[in-house]
């Protein structure tokens, strides 16, 4: 009987040591629609995307004030580089607002704003990414949780770029043509003040200057589907790129990958340049009056 009872200890001991080490089993990251913090400031989280993102602003910083210190008048190396795409941004630019004098006061922010997506993009393709960063216990596992995530593939942060497009659009118009006859393309009461006015000589516009009113209000509902497209599209095709990566190394990790890693850096230049064109088309639109 006494070694029966000591046989059973030993399986009891035997059984909780291996639920132990299930519990304390090491999970792989996945890909998750949230960023995760890795440190914090104060009561301020700093998320892997988040730090990924300072690290691409810090990047573009160094760059630019290098190559202003070596401008010279005949250039060469990245002045020659910076330039060619100075030029050709200020071509297609003028495609679209038909005014190099806009265009050189929107193109600074249109190719911030793409150079920035597009480091961002592709900053999520290095073989450093998800592979550098610590173990963390949650549920009873040890998560890996990477320091870096490519800042695109974070909701927070194309919101916040979508954010920055519009409400900059409508300060632009506002500086430009005025407060009064920006506001009246969307909440037109231009034209219902001019009914009484113009009633006695044209009778047609007391039907029609109730319509351009709620064609203005729809407008406004424009608005806020820019916000939701912008965000949203870019956000989509990089987190489903991330996850793409993802379950192709999961299946063999050799030579299966690469195809869809060139795929996803054509998605980022892509996407990059339709954020971009997209905010200058707003932009262009803003500086122009209704009528």
């Amino acid at each position: 009987m006494a070694e029966a009872k000591e046989s059973q200890e030993i399986q009891i001991q035997l059984q909780s040591q291996n639920v132990h080490q299930e519990t304390q089993e090491e999970v792989a990251h996945e890909p998750t629609i949230f960023a995760e913090p890795i440190f914090q400031i104060g009561n301020f989280q700093i998320t892997n995307s988040l730090f990924s993102s300072i690290l691409v602003t810090l990047t573009l910083v160094v760059t630019f004030i290098f190559v202003r210190t070596k401008i010279r008048q005949i250039p060469k190396g990245l002045q020659n580089f910076f330039e060619m795409i100075l030029e050709f941004g200020l071509n297609f630019t003028d495609s679209i607002t038909q005014d190099r004098k806009l265009s050189e006061k929107l193109l600074p922010v249109v190719l911030a704003l793409f150079m920035f997506i597009l480091l961002n993009n592709w900053f999520g393709l290095l073989p450093i990414i998800g592979t550098i960063g610590f173990y963390e216990m949650h549920d009873g596992h040890n998560v890996f949780i990477p320091f870096f995530r490519g800042g695109t593939a974070d909701l927070n942060l194309t919101l916040a770029l979508a954010l920055f497009a519009v409400i900059f659009s409508h300060l632009l118009g506002v500086f430009t043509i005025g407060a009064w006859k920006h506001f009246n393309k969307f909440i037109n009461f231009e034209a219902l003040l001019e009914i009484p006015k113009k009633f006695k000589k044209d009778k047609n516009v007391a039907f029609l200057n109730p319509v351009k009113f709620f064609v203005g209000l729809m407008e406004v509902v424009g608005e806020i589907a820019k916000i939701m497209s912008l965000s949203l599209r870019l956000f989509g095709n990089i987190f489903a790129g991330e996850v793409l990566l993802a379950s192709m190394a999961t299946i063999f990790a050799f030579m299966l990958p690469i195809p869809f890693v060139f795929l996803e850096v054509l998605v980022g230049m892509v996407q990059a340049a339709v954020f971009s064109i997209l905010t200058l088309v707003f932009l262009s639109m803003s500086v122009t009056a209704e009528h």
